[in-house]
């Protein structure tokens, strides 16, 4: 019979939903930096409190119970309000303020992190903004953990228990060598990415799934491109291998000024009728109480990307 007097505190639950993420006691108690026995009493005292078996534990696995798996929601859900009025607690109510953390692919993180920084401390001087960059599945396994508040990804991310605002379409411009055929042309068509030597970014960026789907559109296979072989961590590598003459690639048109202009690369665009781009939002989690919160980075996110680009930002569906 569960005490009717107990009140579980938020370092109970959080470790409740951490070691139900994650589905192993080590890893939880890396995250959480505690010791794994300190994990385990913690547990136990919840279980005690509630009266009721959450994680069943084996030699090879954790498993949520089914009473586990009917209070993770709420527990979520709990930890989420009280981060909530621990944000509203540090500035005034209605406004962006309090602490936030948002991750940024790094496709996007260099630049437009520039200009909503600038957007943020102007508008929103008491925000306290906190900043991970990361590949897309590390931010989403991040957000699912509580480790983050928001994720500013290409989207859909398609990941039970997130929701997405979708805040503009990115077009994607084609960086070659200066002396390339295609070198300056506005008028390209999916075909073109076949007449060139495509450089990708190494598996796990969402960038480089994204010019293979858009190759795929094409019917072309980049992976039976020998340039392939050759891949980069990161976007400033595969440009300056362009700059030496390896190769060409996709760039999402913010890169573009940062990028092209510092290494003196020549771009060629797509044509208007084209399709070739990416849409950028926000994701977080469905339990989270901070959605205003979100629509207001959002709409700083935006505003950093039209300023970056020049142009407005395209309506999404």
């Amino acid at each position: 019979m569960s005490n009717k007097e107990y009140r579980p505190t938020l370092a109970q639950l959080r470790t409740f939903v951490t070691i139900a993420e994650n589905k192993h006691f080590g890893t939880a108690a890396a995250k959480l930096n505690i010791s794994q026995p300190s994990l385990s009493q913690a547990l136990v005292a919840l279980e005690a409190g509630l009266n009721v078996q959450l994680i069943e534990r084996s030699t090879r696995r954790v498993i949520i119970t089914p009473a586990g798996e009917k209070l993770l929601p709420l527990a979520k859900a709990t930890l989420d309000a009280a981060d909530n009025f621990l944000a509203h607690a540090h500035g005034a109510t209605g406004s962006l303020s309090g602490p936030l953390s948002i991750g940024i692919i790094p496709t996007v993180a260099p630049y437009l992190l520039p200009t909503i920084i600038e957007i943020v401390r102007e508008e929103y001087p008491e925000l306290e903004l906190h900043i991970v960059e990361d590949q897309t599945k590390h931010l989403l396994t991040a957000l699912r953990d509580g480790a983050i508040d928001c994720a500013l990804v290409a989207l859909p991310t398609s990941t039970p228990g997130l929701k997405e605002i979708e805040l503009f379409e990115e077009n994607f411009i084609m960086v070659v060598p200066n002396d390339h055929e295609l070198a300056g042309r506005d008028d390209l068509s999916l075909d073109n990415i076949k007449d060139v030597s495509l450089l990708l970014l190494d598996d796990g960026h969402c960038l480089r799934d994204q010019v293979v789907d858009l190759c795929r559109h094409a019917e072309f296979n980049p992976m039976l491109n020998t340039q392939t072989e050759t891949r980069a961590s990161s976007l400033t590598t595969v440009l300056q291998l362009i700059t030496a003459g390896m190769g060409a690639t996709l760039i999402p048109e913010s890169a573009k000024d940062i990028e092209c202009t510092r290494l003196r690369l020549t771009t060629a665009h797509f044509a208007e009728d084209v399709s070739a781009s990416r849409t950028v939002g926000l994701t977080f989690r469905a339990s989270s109480t901070r959605v205003d919160d979100f629509e207001l980075l959002g709409n700083v996110v935006t505003r950093a990307f039209e300023k970056v680009t020049g142009r407005p930002a395209q309506e999404t569906s």
